[in-house]
């Protein structure tokens, strides 16, 4: 005669299963949703707190077996779903559907701050997260380009309506100038249109957006923080002295306004010739992660200096969805999951966050 197993003894089961970011089993974390049992077939969710979890595919198989193992058990089904939540006190008024905020930066121009912006939107959206990337590089920017869609933007119902492209919701401040034509603005023009961007914008429901910022401090960093609170910041730099000293005065400055370091990324960290195949290291090597150690930041991968970024980039296709195929994009999906990672840690962990007021 078949033993009957009790949702009680499924739960018991699956406290065995941990997730090692947030170090806790996941029917404490409340993961575990809608346990069904009929005639020793269970069935049950997983949900999630990012669609890019990193460990999904580990927290499903340890589930099911743990639970397999329980007498009466013939057949274990898990769904693994995601449910992906806003950061814990943080107040997105101005933004009501979008959960979470992270800023891309970086100390200078020309590290490939915009090209990772891109392809980690992208690759977030790959995963099935809704995401928005707002390109706030007043006097550079190049989003239209990668993703491929340049033009007007439309207003409807006064809100201006953002270009679709590769999965994702996009805003640039380069469909406010035409051509080569540039934007010269002072500091109250930018402080305005960035604010334009993201209050003004019908952004819709978003999991998670993206702002790639200008280089460097100044009046963009500033209004963006004096607007909505982050979520995060993640810093992009180059492995050598230089590029890396100036990206750590973009990362003081953040922290000095209370944002989340979420995690540092290495570009053009190395070069693999397409002739020989051999590794060169042309910047230099290794100069971001030991900053992160020394920092207690993580350290979210690194990044090589590869033409098929390029190539895509200029096609407006991000690598990732260009050439999915290339160890250059599997390694942009494998930085985006550990970046979710982090933000999923932070949205557990992080206290209310404080909006940085303007000084009177």
């Amino acid at each position: 005669m078949r033993q009957n197993v009790s949702e009680s003894q499924v739960l018991e089961a699956l406290k065995n299963v941990e997730d090692p970011d947030l170090h806790k089993d996941i029917v404490s974390l409340g993961f575990v949703k809608d346990v069904r049992i009929c005639d020793g077939v269970v069935a049950f969710d997983i949900n999630l707190t990012t669609p890019a979890c990193p460990v999904k595919d580990l927290l499903k198989a340890q589930a099911k077996e743990f639970v397999s193992k329980l007498p009466g058990v013939t057949e274990v089904n898990v769904t693994m779903k995601a449910d992906v939540k806003a950061m814990k006190g943080v107040d997105t008024s101005a933004l009501k559907g979008v959960k979470n905020i992270i800023a891309v930066g970086s100390g200078k121009g020309g590290v490939g701050k915009s090209t990772v912006a891109a392809n980690l939107a992208v690759s977030f959206a790959l995963e099935g997260a809704k995401v928005g990337l707002l390109d706030a590089d007043i006097y550079g920017p190049s989003i239209p380009i990668m993703m491929g869609k340049e033009g007007e933007t439309t207003i409807r119902e006064n809100l201006i309506q953002p270009k679709v492209a590769h999965g994702i919701k996009f805003m640039s401040m380069g469909f406010f100038a035409k051509g080569d034509q540039p934007l010269i603005w002072r500091g109250p023009m930018a402080h305005r249109a960035v604010e334009q961007c993201l209050t003004d914008v019908e952004w819709g429901d978003l999991d998670y957006m993206f702002v790639d910022l200008p280089p460097g401090t100044g009046d963009v960093h500033l209004t963006l923080v004096q607007t909505v609170p982050l979520a995060g910041a993640v810093i992009v730099s180059t492995p050598q002295d230089v590029g890396l000293t100036i990206s750590m005065k973009t990362l003081r400055m953040l922290e000095e306004t209370k944002v989340r370091m979420l995690g540092i990324i290495e570009n053009m960290s190395y070069h693999n010739c397409s002739k020989c195949g051999s590794r060169e290291e042309i910047f230099g090597y290794g100069g971001a992660r030991k900053a992160s150690e020394k920092m207690g930041i993580p350290f979210l991968g690194e990044i090589p200096l590869e033409t098929t970024i390029r190539i895509n980039a200029d096609k407006g296709t991000p690598v990732v969805v260009g050439d999915p195929e290339s160890e250059v994009a599997k390694t942009y999906r494998e930085i985006a999951r550990k970046l979710a990672a982090q933000i999923s840690i932070a949205s557990f962990a992080t206290p209310a966050l404080e909006v940085v007021e303007e000084p009177a």
